[in-house]
């Protein structure tokens, strides 16, 4: 069986990782990212079978036209939702309504509309994975100032169990993995002295890095992983469990 890996946010410092990883010959990726794909074309020309799809998630018509998309193409084997707006930290008094908007389209929204589509079409096949990216905040007293972070973060978690149970007997597992603070471009916009505060409070005295993560996402998504259903596993060096 081919395998048909969805992944969006694909062009994410974990998303071009987990396909590294995870690519075979004659699978087949269809990897979403928005605007700069120079990370995916960059794969493709190393030969690995991948669809780059340029879509907007933040907003509910670009969404849909993915969605539409989708319709036409290979049902996924595998879905990977990992995309997210950089955290901002911001005091609650100066809470940003629109932008936490944005990211609800772009986390939740789309995973709704997403999986509205391709989970039928799994549970007719009798076989699907599905991997939703958390955070360790939702195990441990989060930061402050991550209000709209944390919201969007806990609804995310609250489809996937949903799911995880609604698809239970038709072959499709849904599960998410909640990693800790992770050194990648998507802590750009956060303070120098926040990173280093987290990593010096883990227990092993760093914070994780992609290399920590995927290995723990391929496992989910593996054959070995077919009896394990609504997790949310920590990958977090001990900080969080």
């Amino acid at each position: 069986m081919q395998n048909v890996y969805l992944i969006t946010g694909a062009s994410s410092d974990v998303g071009t990782a987990l396909i590294k990883r995870l690519q075979k010959p004659g699978d087949l990726f269809l990897a979403q990212g928005s605007g700069d794909l120079s990370a995916l074309q960059a794969l493709a020309s190393q030969g690995c079978e991948l669809k780059m799809m340029d879509a907007d998630l933040s907003r509910i018509e670009n969404i849909q036209a993915f969605v539409r998309q989708l319709q036409d193409l290979p049902c996924p084997t595998h879905f990977i939702h990992l995309p997210a707006l950089r955290v901002v930290n911001a005091k609650y008094k100066n809470f940003d309504f629109d932008r936490y908007l944005l990211d609800m389209n772009v986390q939740l929204q789309s995973a709704v509309l997403i999986t509205k589509e391709i989970l039928p079409r799994m549970a007719k096949a009798k076989f699907g994975r599905v991997l939703f990216m958390l955070t360790s905040y939702l195990i441990s007293v989060p930061p402050k100032n991550v209000a709209s972070y944390m919201m969007v973060k806990s609804a995310l978690g609250g489809l996937a169990r949903s799911l995880a149970i609604d698809y239970a007997k038709d072959g499709v597992t849904v599960n998410c993995v909640l990693p800790s603070m992770m050194e990648t471009k998507f802590l750009r916009d956060t303070s120098d002295l926040i990173v280093e505060a987290s990593a010096k409070a883990n227990p092993m005295g760093r914070n994780a890095t992609v290399e920590d993560v995927v290995p723990a996402m391929a496992f989910l998504l593996s054959e070995e992983a077919r009896f394990i259903t609504g997790v949310e596993l920590p990958v977090t060096g001990g900080s969080a469990f």
